[in-house]
């Protein structure tokens, strides 16, 4: 390739980038009245640098070859920085390996553009293999913390190539670019733990830890549901006692796993939290997201759960390299009480939709809870006609 044929391809390139991070994101007309979905997705493989991927110097790549190719992005932490959003995307590239990138955004919902430099993050030793899936969390403490899970093989099974293990793993930041790194998160009786999530303020002058302890790396049925351990010190994270303050029940959305999405949001009426359930199908595992309410006094008390999904995937979202899944590990309410939700569809892009936290909070307080049995459900539904239809008929001719 010649190199004004070098250059001609890499204006189209970078202009074709500078488009897709400019493109307006739109509201979607059609909604429930609890979010808006927006068009387009917030970030995609393409949304990366071109610099992350091309080597731009003629020289060495004369024919402007992919080198460091980019799979997807998707996963992504949240929250306010300098009046701005930031997103801590998991970031996959074509080998498979995952890493952490700071998009920011002026409003939310458009303009995301990555930070010059994945993030840094130092290893514990050179058996962690996969990062991935960042709950970044503001804590009462003065830090900023990253929770993910943190992923080697299992070694006691050297002949399976697919036996992991799960553990999460624990940093800290002042400035989102350097991160001191801390042991990770050790808790009884569980060998696997992803999903993990720093409750935002001390509770009786400790460190709460939201959990999901497992007995197998991934496979459904092989933990409790949502677990809540307390640790005196962070440089120590050891939770020597869990329990679980959301299980999973037979033929909900949640049969086979849950997991908490990020930390939960303050509100005067008690803490709003996101989180992910998954039920087995013919077409294998499906995700889809939900919410409930705890006691502002007492973390580990739900006082109100819809029941069913808060959010599923619909229409392109259910395409992807995992399909049929929505995963939220990030939000951030807004000081003037809008809600922006980014969640991540079927492991390969991200997304967002907006509320606002007295849309959830009614969503949560007066949706019916799940009746468990088709009979209760359906008498739920009656009551919800008997009620409109009495309204109709009220109504002037």
């Amino acid at each position: 390739m010649s190199r004004i044929t070098f250059q001609t391809k890499l204006r189209r390139l970078q202009r074709q980038h500078d488009q897709l991070i400019q493109r307006p994101n739109r509201p979607q007309q059609s909604g429930n009245g609890i979010f808006d979905r927006y068009k387009h997705p917030v970030l995609t493989a393409e949304h990366t640098p071109l610099f992350w991927r091309y080597d731009l110097n003629p020289a060495s790549n004369p024919r402007l070859l992919t080198r460091l190719g980019i799979n997807c992005v998707f996963n992504a932490g949240a929250m306010e920085w300098n009046g701005h959003i930031i997103l801590m995307a998991r970031v996959e590239g074509w080998d498979r390996k995952s890493f952490f990138a700071v998009a920011e955004s002026k409003n939310g919902v458009e303009g995301f553009r990555f930070w010059d430099y994945p993030v840094r993050m130092p290893e514990l030793d050179d058996q962690e293999t996969n990062l991935y899936d960042m709950r970044l969390v503001r804590h009462q403490d003065g830090w900023i913390y990253g929770l993910f899970c943190a992923e080697r093989h299992d070694d006691s099974k050297p002949g399976d190539l697919s036996a992991a293990i799960a553990r999460c793993g624990l940093a800290r930041t002042r400035d989102l670019l350097q991160w001191q790194r801390l042991p990770d998160l050790r808790t009884a009786g569980s060998l696997h733990q992803r999903n993990c999530v720093l409750h935002p303020e001390f509770v009786h002058g400790k460190y709460a830890f939201y959990t999901r302890p497992m007995t197998d790396f991934a496979a459904p049925g092989s933990g409790d549901g949502i677990g809540w351990g307390v640790c005196d010190d962070i440089t120590n994270p050891v939770v020597s006692k869990e329990q679980i303050i959301d299980p999973r029940f037979y033929h909900t959305i949640k049969e086979g796993k849950n997991g908490l999405g990020p930390a939960p949001i303050k509100t005067s009426l008690g803490w709003l939290h996101l989180a992910h359930g998954v039920r087995n199908t013919a077409a294998g595992l499906r995700y889809v997201l939900y919410m409930f309410l705890c006691d502002l006094n007492d973390p580990t008390k739900t006082l109100h759960m819809p029941g069913g999904y808060f959010m599923a995937p619909e229409g392109a979202e259910r395409v992807g390299d995992v399909s049929n899944v929505l995963f939220a590990n990030g939000w951030v309410a807004r000081p003037n009480g809008d809600v922006f939700i980014y969640y991540g569809s079927s492991d390969t892009r991200t997304h967002v939709a907006t509320s606002t936290v007295d849309k959830l909070l009614d969503y949560v307080l007066n949706a019916p809870e799940d009746g468990m049995r088709s009979k209760i459900c359906v008498d739920q539904r009656c009551r919800l006609i008997e009620k409109n239809l009495a309204l109709a008929v009220q109504k002037p001719g």
